[in-house]
Order: C-alpha cells, then sequence, then structure tokens
C-alpha cells in the first residue's frame, strides 16, 4: 500500500525528554524519517525508534550550519520519495524555529504538513531555575527577542524593551550581550536590574549564572558554554534566590 507523504513540524521542548508532548512523542514513533536541530538533546534522540532514519540538519551559532534553503529542499525530496517526515526542532517550531518559513515551503511546494507545538525555552527554562516570567507587581508582560536581531544595527524598537514593567527573554543573544547591555542602559534601564544567564536549561547539565545589566556583558564574556544559553532580563529574577531558599528550608524541615 502506497504511503501519504506527509511532513510534520515537531516541537522538541527545551531539552528535557520528559517535557515532550505525547503527540510529539506519537510522531517520531509513526515516522519513517526524523530531521532533526542540533539542538534538540541526545536524551529525546533515544526516543526515536531504531528503525527510523535519522539526518541531522540544524545551525549553531558559530559552526557550520545548514542553510535553511538546504532543509527545506530536504524535506521536500524526503516527503515526495513517500515518507512520513518529521522535523524534530527544539523548543517551539513557530518561535525562533524558522517553522513558518518551512511550513510555507512545504505549501507551496504542495507537501501536506501539520505543526505539533513544543515547549518553548522561555516557559521551560524560567520555571526549572524558579523566576516567574509574571508576577503581580513587578511584571505584567513578556516580551521574547531574538539576539540575531542585534546584528548590523538592524534592530529599532529598544525604547519599548526598556519600558518597566516587563520581562525580557533574549534567545541566543549572548554573542551580543555588550550590545543588549549598551542598548537597554542608554535607554534608561538601572545597571541594577538583574539578569540571569540560563545554560542549558531544564536537562541535568543546566547552569544559572545570576548577574545585573550593569555586568552583563562581562559576565557573558566569562562563559564557556557547552549549551544554548537563554537571557533573562527583568525584577522577577530576583525572585529566584527567594524561591530557593523556600526549597532549601522545606528541605531541612
Amino acid at each position: 500500500m502506497k504511503k501519504t507523504m506527509h511532513v510534520t513540524l515537531v516541537g522538541a521542548g527545551p531539552g528535557d525528554p520528559e517535557l515532550l508532548t505525547i503527540k510529539a512523542l506519537r510522531a517520531m514513533e509513526q515516522a519513517d524519517v526524523v530531521v532533526y536541530d542540533s539542538l534538540v538533546s541526545p536524551e529525546i534522540l533515544t526516543l526515536i525508534p531504531s528503525g527510523v532514519k535519522r539526518l541531522e540538519m540544524g545551525k549553531r551559532c558559530g559552526k557550520n550550519s545548514a542553510r535553511q534553503e538546504d532543509i527545506c529542499a530536504v524535506l521536500v525530496r524526503l516527503a515526495r520519495a513517500g515518507n512520513r517526515v518529521v522535523r524534530l526542532k527544539g523548543g517551539d517550531p513557530f518561535i525562533f524555529g524558522r517553522g513558518g518559513e518551512e511550513a510555507l515551503y512545504l505549501r507551496q511546494h504542495q507537501i501536506p504538513f501539520s505543526v505539533v507545538p513544543g515547549i518553548t525555552a522561555a516557559l521551560g527554562c524560567a520555571a526549572s531555575s524558579l523566576i516567574p516570567l509574571t508576577h503581580r507587581g513587578l511584571s505584567r508582560a513578556v516580551t521574547l527577542v531574538t539576539g540575531h536581531l542585534q546584528k548590523g544595527g538592524e534592530f529599532r524598537g529598544w525604547s519599548a524593551l526598556a519600558q518597566a514593567g516587563q520581562t525580557l527573554v533574549f534567545y541566543m543573544g549572548l554573542e551580543q550581550a555588550a550590545c543588549i547591555e549598551q542598548q537597554l542602559l542608554a535607554e534608561g534601564c538601572p545597571g541594577r536590574l538583574p539578569v540571569a544567564l540560563i545554560e542549558s536549561g531544564t536537562t541535568r547539565f543546566q547552569q544559572i549564572h545570576v548577574t545585573e545589566l550593569g555586568r552583563l556583558a562581562e559576565t557573558a564574556a566569562g562563559l564557556t558554554p557547552e549549551g544554548p544559553v537563554l537571557m533573562v532580563i527583568g525584577e522577577v529574577v530576583a525572585l529566584r534566590a527567594e524561591l530557593t531558599a523556600t526549597l532549601d528550608t522545606l528541605a531541612v524541615a
């Protein structure tokens, strides 16, 4: 019986395999081929059945990476060969995952597709670090920003980001830490504003570095991370110390 070609864009979440959705796991189990990003954790890759073909096509900052147009072309080629293809992406496909571009490309080439959402890094890493992204009296909004927008002076929204009463989450912003610090300070953000740099969030390798906006570039320069780093900026970061102390007290009791 001829199989129907189909591509499923699947969000793998921030790294912890237990945060993978049931629907995502089912798609992986039913796939003929899984095309996965470099940021998908090894623990999640072990959940792919042994008979399913795997193909790594991802992007890592500062390293040789597959071009987006090549990834899209591979998805179409595999689907037209009659495969059930899973495009496995870290976090959520539609939040800085370029899933929208892949979906449009599939549509243009008349390839049926569906999307399985995943827990994006901002939600997963903040929760695993005990940092509420919103909190009454401290933060009434959350803004997700890609650090890549800083390159070439393309980004013009610094004044909006500097507004008080919100939490900022920068994806892929470690290399642009000096620019982020400079621009936010220039727009009036206080140098004491708490910042958390969360490395390999939600995984057993998670490390959390808490600093201040006025020392962001200095702190970032001292890191040599093995995994992705998420940057959380806002007064809510200060709640981490209080929540951690509460857990320690309860553990002793």
